[in-house]
């Protein structure tokens, strides 16, 4: 009845988790509960390469670290101030959010978009499973605050519609 662990399981979440900005990840399926978890102020290193891969400009961080240091600080506020909007659609999940179908596929939405509440406006992937996130409400869209391939947790702000 009960399973042993999954060894190929759980080097899988190290592996999501290693490549992502997460710094927790839970798993539970058929009464087995995974939690990974790591600590950034131990070990500065390790984490340090998955950060800079998802972000393309490669110079900035060469030329001076301040302005790198300084350029996440205002992301988060400004998510903050649009997670509170009542158009804001936030993540239901933690994974990597992906703005298209495919590569080769336009995006679901983009700014000044017209969506009526149900639609697709991205897709969160988790355990390579792809869940589409639904508008909540119709209207326009007026804010994207991700980008594809961006890891998000739950609850994160998404996408602004008003």
């Amino acid at each position: 009845m009960s399973n042993p662990l999954d060894t190929k399981v759980i080097s899988k979440l190290a592996e999501i988790l290693d490549k992502s900005n997460l710094t927790e990840l839970e798993y539970e399926d058929e009464g087995c509960r995974i939690c990974l978890t790591r600590d950034f102020s131990g070990r500065a290193l390790p984490p340090m390469p998955p950060v800079p891969a998802p972000f393309p400009p490669a110079p900035a961080p060469q030329q001076v670290s301040t302005p790198t240091q300084a350029a996440p600080l205002p992301a988060p506020a400004a998510e903050a101030d649009c997670s509170k909007l009542p158009g804001c659609v936030k993540s239901p999940m933690v994974g990597v959010v992906y703005l298209s179908a495919d590569p080769n596929s336009p995006n679901y939405v983009k700014i000044g978009d017209t969506v009526s509440e149900g639609d697709t406006v991205c897709l969160i992937e988790a355990m390579k499973t792809f869940n589409p996130v639904k508008a909540h409400m119709s209207g326009k869209v007026t804010k994207i605050l991700v980008a594809g391939g961006d890891p998000v947790e739950y609850g994160e702000p998404l996408i602004v519609i008003e």
